[in-house]
């Protein structure tokens, strides 16, 4: 299925010299769906930036030859509106004020969970407006973004909001983990503390409007839920 909405992946600029770090981070950020560009040293961070062809600067502070503040700084002096995301070691209050106060827009203190830092990222584009993918697809299951449609071998499936929702979140990360507490933040918009039916209750419904393509969800025992791509 081809989108009639024209179709451009947001642009995520990663600035990390750490190879430990932003291999993974840049294999994630491109599973999800973005265009992602790596660049090691704090020069080409604020060039690359300042080119005109990125929708968000993840930002490491510890860069080499020009460190993340002064990156930040030069952004914003220079009129950038690009939003930052910070990764920092730093975990005193007083750093991290120093570096919101140089320009970034939030920040996550490492050592980060992958799952959460893409939920910043998802949080940062959608404040500023940037474009995510129009169409998903996974197998006979495509998601239309724009008039929240899903069909299922090409047959219209019906799901409430929440059912939607949740599909979205499982279709950006097809083929990972995603985990309970994330659903019940992004879904439901509240903190999971322990069980609870109304995640499973969904699952279990969404499995049955999918139909055999339902199958795709995996209860991940005690951590989450992942649904399928294909072999």
């Amino acid at each position: 299925m081809i989108s009639a909405y024209p179709v451009r992946m947001s642009r995520v600029l990663v600035a990390e010299d750490d190879p430990d770090i932003s291999e993974p981070l840049v294999r994630a950020l491109s599973r999800e769906g973005y265009d992602v560009t790596l660049v090691t040293t704090g020069h080409a961070a604020l060039n690359s930036t300042l080119g005109g062809h990125t929708d968000l600067l993840v930002l490491d502070l510890g860069l080499p030859g020009m460190d993340g503040l002064d990156v930040c700084r030069s952004l914003r002096t220079r009129g950038s509106t690009v939003p930052v995301l910070v990764l920092t070691a730093r975990s005193e209050e007083a750093d991290l004020v120093v570096g919101l106060d140089a320009g970034a827009d939030d920040y996550v203190p490492k050592p980060f969970r992958v799952a959460e830092l893409l939920a910043r990222v998802r949080a940062q584009l959608r404040r500023a407006g940037g474009p995510e993918p129009d169409v998903l697809t996974v197998g006979g299951i495509t998601l239309d973004a724009p008039s929240r449609r899903v069909t299922v071998d090409g047959a219209e499936a019906a799901l409430t909001p929440k059912e939607y929702e949740l599909l979205l979140m499982l279709m950006r990360r097809a083929g990972t983990v995603v985990g309970r507490d994330e659903l019940m933040r992004e879904v439901w918009q509240t903190e999971w503390l322990g069980a609870t039916k109304t995640l499973d209750m969904h699952v279990s419904t969404l499995r049955r409007k999918l139909g055999d393509e339902g199958a795709r969800i995996t209860t991940v025992r005690g951590v989450g839920f992942r649904l399928e791509k294909d072999d």
